[in-house]
């Protein structure tokens, strides 16, 4: 090996254990939520495209996870800000780490994941840009993603809390 590629490989490693310090904190943090909330669910704990990944998932029905849940997700989005704001506290830098509840993340992924393929068939197929409805920054992120699969371009546009998707002809 040559020190540079030793030297690559461990910065690789120190990220890695970085991200999972995160996630350990966000766990412990979450675990505390939990209990006061006196809410059933276990923690898991991943990393994901550089990216810390908690989710809080249950063996029941998952009803009283929904309540973390809330409304189109505005409560875990809630609860995501203020574990990266625990994170933060501990490690004195700023986390990415994403939060999961019962699911309804990856749920809400494989949606915009469709959500953006179909659009960017309809633009190739009408050759007209197409304006999407307002989404949060996860939501845009994911059709970003979905539509440079499907080999077009896109562009957020507007400003919070009505910033959008706009998918571009090729």
């Amino acid at each position: 090996m040559t020190e540079g590629t030793t030297t690559a490989a461990a910065e690789g490693g120190d990220t890695l254990t970085r991200l999972e310090q995160e996630g350990e904190i966000a766990a412990d943090y979450l675990e505390g939520l939990l209990d006061i909330a006196d809410l059933d669910g276990d923690i898991d704990m991943d990393v994901e495209a550089d990216r810390a990944a908690v989710s809080i998932v249950s063996d029941s029905a998952g009803r009283d996870l929904q309540k973390l849940v809330g409304r189109d997700g505005e409560v875990l989005e809630a609860l995501q800000e203020l574990t990266r704001l625990a994170v933060h506290r501990e490690t004195g830098d700023r986390s990415r780490l994403m939060l999961d509840i019962a699911g309804f993340r990856a749920k809400k992924r494989e949606e915009l994941a469709a959500l953006g393929a179909q659009a960017a068939a309809d633009v190739k197929a009408s050759g007209e840009p197409l304006k999407l409805a307002p989404m949060t920054p996860f939501e845009r992120k994911v059709v970003h993603d979905a539509v440079a699969a499907a080999g077009l371009r896109s562009e957020s546009e507007g400003e919070e809390p009505q910033r959008f998707v706009v998918v571009l002809p090729a």
